[in-house]
């Protein structure tokens, strides 16, 4: 087997592009060149209406989808997942330069390119430092409730293009008061084109397939047309709007689209503005990470492939520094577009590069047919492609299997909806990591005893098991750090009270894998205390690599008791009396 050379290893990591360039032939470029196109017809209706939940002009969602899709196949490590605008981080851009005090829309458009500027940098550097493990920090049930909320949100800004009226708001709360408020002005045509385009792309998304393979249409080919619905319905709208002059009856258009790509742009590094913006950006970098990399790993396991964190991070960061300097905002991996990437048989991150070769082409020749898109059209777009992310299951699941993830994400989801994106994603992310560490702090910790005629142990309040008089066993079922290791003292130390007779205390290690160094002073502290009550400690079953840290310190030098490798060992070494059987207490819940 040949070994590949070092250096051009270490390239291809840092450069993907060097390792699939390498092996690509005719037959990936056809599978690419076929998800590209379907892609492609998927994408450019939804940059567009992104662009406008963003707040930006809707020429800035194709160019943040060229940027971001190209520079993305040059660092991603994933062969499927579609880098361009996507609805809950449009809401969030939209959110974050709301606070700000812009006269403009020049002002608007450079400061959501220092968002991505700094989105993008924030990224990076993680993945440079190799961070990219912290995605696994961040409860994906508080991200199942934030992305429900947004969708809700995002949806309710878009009903006011449903019905054709002047209508705002952060929230649920202010979105639907202002609707209210305008609901007596509302136009019906618009209401009309709007209801109609929704039923039309509903209707592709269920019935146009199976109604194309009736009539004896390819499999793949009834897919293609089902799938390029959003296209369909634009099309539909575009020639409804120029045939009979809808804008004379009150349905808003897009108007004037700028033809051509941008030039390179250079976003503004004023120092208020950054301070402005650093809090929005992390948020956005954290949320677009957590997003991209959960859809590019479930599908990266179809097909036994591998999706690096760390690239991945370097992947988006580089992605959303070059959507900076061509005018976008920030963007990362799209869940719907990937999955139609992964089914439409893309084979390489090529796929992404074709698709912004084929959206480039929109710009340069096709901008002129997008005046009489009427903007209902876009709002139908984003009505239905976030309806599919409203999931309140996870209330309930979370509330049957634990309460305290429960809290996380009812106060995720309320403080969304009834505050605003960015206090309710701050909030879930500090709840995931107090519960984190409210549930590390109070490890599971059990008293053990032995199954008659065996050498196994199990909880005394769970089974009928011998115990001793003279000895405890407690296995611990965790590691040891700083937040548990007083909850362990004072659990060991309230036991020991209960037992007058007591001569041993076992401490089984079998589940713990780590030791820090609070945590061994602790252990120090408990041997020294229970050798003042004439009371050896002793381990069992510590593992290797905890046990080569250990011998390094003076620990088992004043360990008044032994160490361990088998717990029945030592059980059959201490005990002094025949064994009585303890009686388990009745469970409930």
């Amino acid at each position: 087997m040949q070994t590949r050379n070092p250096v051009i290893k270490a390239l291809s990591d840092k450069f993907p592009i060097l390792d699939w360039g390498s092996r690509y032939n005719k037959a990936t470029f056809s599978d690419d060149a076929i998800a590209a196109l379907i892609v492609a017809i998927m994408l450019i209706p939804q940059a567009l209406a992104y662009a406008l939940v963003a707040g930006m002009p809707a020429q800035t969602g194709l160019y943040a989808s060229i940027f971001g899709l190209s520079v993305y196949a040059l660092f991603g490590s994933s062969n499927v997942l579609s880098v361009a605008p996507v609805a809950v981080i449009s809401l969030m851009t939209a959110a974050a330069l709301g606070k700000l005090d812009l006269a403009s829309e020049a002002e608007y458009v450079v400061a959501a390119m220092m968002l991505a500027l700094l989105s993008g940098g924030i990224l990076l550097i993680l993945g440079l430092l190799r961070l990219g493990f912290m995605a696994n920090f961040l409860s994906h049930p508080v991200i199942s409730a934030f992305i429900t909320a947004s969708s809700i949100i995002i949806a309710l800004s878009q009903i006011r293009h449903l019905l054709g009226i002047e209508a705002g708001g952060h929230n649920a709360i202010e979105l639907g008061g202002s609707l209210l408020q305008g609901l007596a002005q509302t136009n019906s045509t618009t209401l009309v084109l709007g209801v109609g385009a929704i039923v039309f792309l509903l209707w592709c998304r269920s019935g146009l397939k199976n109604g194309l393979l009736n009539l004896g249409v390819n499999r793949r080919l009834a897919t293609t047309i089902a799938r390029a619905g959003p296209l369909l319905m634009a099309t539909l709208t575009t020639l409804l709007a120029f045939g009979f002059r809808l804008d004379q009856q009150g349905v808003e258009l897009l108007g004037e689209v700028p033809k051509g790509l941008p030039g390179v742009q250079t976003p503004d590094f004023s120092p208020e503005l950054i301070r402005s913006l650093l809090g929005s950006a992390l948020l956005i970098s954290i949320i677009g990470f957590v997003e991209s990399i959960s859809v590019a790993q479930s599908l990266a396991a179809k097909r036994r492939e591998r999706v690096d964190l760390d690239q991945e991070l370097v992947g988006l960061g580089t992605a959303n520094i070059a959507v900076s300097f061509g005018g976008g905002f920030p963007i990362t991996g799209g869940f719907s577009r990937s999955v139609v990437n992964f089914e439409a048989g893309a084979a390489s991150p090529a796929a992404g590069l074709f698709t912004a070769i084929l959206i480039c082409v929109v710009v340069l020749f096709f901008t002129p047919l997008l005046y009489w898109l009427p903007k209902v059209s876009l709002a139908a777009v984003i009505i239905v492609a976030v309806s599919g992310l409203i999931d309140f299951s996870v209330l309930r699941q979370s509330w049957i299997y634990s309460k305290a993830d429960f809290a996380a994400v009812f106060l995720t989801l309320a403080l969304t909806l009834l505050v605003g994106v960015e206090v309710g994603i701050a909030a879930g992310v500090l709840a995931s990591i107090l519960i984190h560490l409210y549930k590390t702090s109070q490890p599971h910790v059990a008293v053990v005893g032995r199954v008659a005629g065996t050498e196994h142990y199990r909880n005394v309040d769970r089974h009928k098991v011998e115990v001793f008089e003279n000895l405890l066993s407690i296995r611990i079922d965790e590691s040891l750090y700083f937040a548990n290791t007083r909850y362990l003292e004072e659990l060991v130390f309230k036991l020991v009270a209960q037992r007058p007779k007591l001569r041993h205390v076992i401490l089984m290690c079998t589940a713990v894998n780590k030791i820090d160094l609070s945590a061994l002073e602790t252990l120090e502290k408990i041997n020294e205390t229970l050798q003042e009550l004439d009371i050896d400690l002793h381990l069992s079953e510590v593992k290797g690599p905890i046990m080569d840290k250990l011998t390094v310190t003076s620990f088992f030098k004043s360990l008044s008791g032994n160490n361990y490798l088998i717990h029945n060992q030592a059980v059959e070494d201490l005990r002094d009396s025949e064994p009585q059987f303890s009686v388990p207490r009745p469970q409930t819940g």
